[in-house]
């Protein structure tokens, strides 16, 4: 059993271990997202997918498979329905995260009906909007990680020290995280939390083909390709023929390739869609139970942190 933690994260989220499932479309539903909260992190329904009826079943199947806290994730430009803030509350979550959209559309009307909100930042000056506009923490997104992004990616290594230089919030970070090392190396620069994402997609309860989950476990450090530079969404996807055609052309979105991902996610067919991933793709080598990538991060970030520490003692 793995020894909780004790920070603002873990005390806002009512979760053991700071690590928060990413919400990706489609696939952060019951089945992935109670493995997560059963292991004692955050697991997180999405609601980008727009399918908001299968959402509800998805919360209700939730309730079925864990009696431990779990969030929504609202994301702003993908969700059209006007009264999404009102089905969220309604589902009785107590934790949601916000992306892909202003700060200061929802945030005011989640914190009045007593949920905790957290808002996903690609840079400072986003950080500082959201801080304005009362979010109780901010999930800071490097350019490294899968899915939607920043057409002016910054790497995790320069932007989360750098928000949590400017801004005393608490801070999950999310891009380039998957291990011990990786979280360790969060918490010492300025984090109290990670967000998993293609470690997740990869993850042994994850819906998604095998074909997808292999292609993750196969791909090197440099098998990702950022797309729609020129436009928006900007996304990072992992490399195929499909993505690599994209990835230069300034006359196309990319994202009219989604429109047949569920021949991918589901059906396996690499080059139907875009598959979406992060650069730490490269130092993932195996499909592992959820369970087992929570306690690893959880026990291996403790042992990080001891080992530096007796390493190069303060004053030493």
């Amino acid at each position: 059993m793995t020894a909780p933690f004790s920070n603002r994260v873990t005390e806002l989220l009512g979760v053991d271990v700071p690590i928060v499932q990413a919400p990706m479309g489609w696939i952060a539903r019951a089945q992935l997202a109670s493995a997560v909260s059963n292991a004692g992190a955050m697991g997180i329904i999405e609601t980008s997918s727009g399918e908001l009826d299968v959402v509800r079943d998805e919360i209700t199947k939730m309730r079925d498979l864990t009696d431990k806290p779990f969030g929504v994730n609202i994301a702003q430009a993908f969700v059209r329905d006007p009264s999404i803030v009102e089905f969220v509350i309604d589902q009785g979550v107590r934790f949601v995260t916000t992306s892909a959209g202003s700060p200061t559309r929802y945030t005011s009307t989640l914190k009045d009906a007593g949920l905790t909100v957290f808002h996903v930042v690609p840079t400072l000056h986003a950080a500082r909007k959201a801080a304005d506009a009362g979010v109780d923490g901010l999930i800071v997104e490097g350019g490294e990680g899968g899915g939607f992004k920043n057409p002016s990616p910054v790497a995790s290594m320069v932007l989360l020290p750098l928000v949590a230089s400017q801004l005393d919030l608490p801070i999950i970070a999310a891009g380039g995280f998957l291990d011990g090392p990786t979280m360790a190396a969060a918490m010492v620069l300025g984090a109290e939390g990670i967000q998993l994402g293609t470690r997740m997609v990869s993850a042994a309860e994850s819906p998604v083909h095998d074909n997808w989950k292999q292609a993750i476990v196969e791909a090197s450090e440099t098998d990702t390709v950022f797309l729609n530079r020129h436009t928006s969404p900007a996304l990072r996807a992992l490399r195929t023929e499909r993505t690599s055609s994209y990835e230069f052309d300034t006359d196309r979105n990319a994202m009219e390739a989604m429109l047949t991902l569920t021949d991918l996610y589901f059906g396996g067919d690499m080059e139907a869609a875009i598959a979406l991933c992060g650069e730490v793709a490269g130092r993932i080598d195996a499909v592992r139970p959820v369970a087992e990538i929570i306690a690893e991060c959880a026990e291996g970030c403790r042992r990080v942190l001891a080992d530096t520490a007796a390493r190069y003692p303060a004053g030493a």
